[in-house]
């Protein structure tokens, strides 16, 4: 039986572009199920989804913004006892988290109801 993930049906309520969509879907693919997280590097990401590193930077951006996902930076050490960056450590945030700020937003973008009274 082959590797299969599901993809929250709330995901379609936020607005994602393709492309946010696309990472989105490459990282829930990539989540361990217990922790929700991965590692995958933007070079992984950028085969999988067929996007350049730029633009996949700026979707994982767009994708933190949302509150779809956090970031961390990791330290990798080399052979040589050399200190590097790592990948960058994804975590998926509960859905409802998101479509909770997406609202939030909606609504105070919303012009504010001027009162006005009722004229005798």
């Amino acid at each position: 039986m082959g590797h299969y993930f599901l993809l929250p049906n709330e995901v379609f309520t936020l607005g994602l572009s393709p492309g946010e969509l696309s990472v989105y879907a490459y990282l829930m693919f990539c989540e361990d199920r217990e922790t929700h997280q991965c590692w995958p590097s933007i070079g992984r990401i950028c085969q999988h989804t067929g996007m350049s590193a730029n633009t996949v930077a700026k979707y994982i951006r767009q994708l933190e913004e949302k509150r779809l996902i956090d970031t961390e930076p990791t330290k990798v050490k080399t052979k040589a006892g050399l200190v590097r960056n790592g990948n960058l450590l994804y975590t998926i945030r509960p859905i409802q988290e998101a479509v909770n700020y997406k609202l939030e937003k909606d609504l105070s973008a919303l012009p504010n109801p001027k009162r006005t009274r009722k004229r005798r």
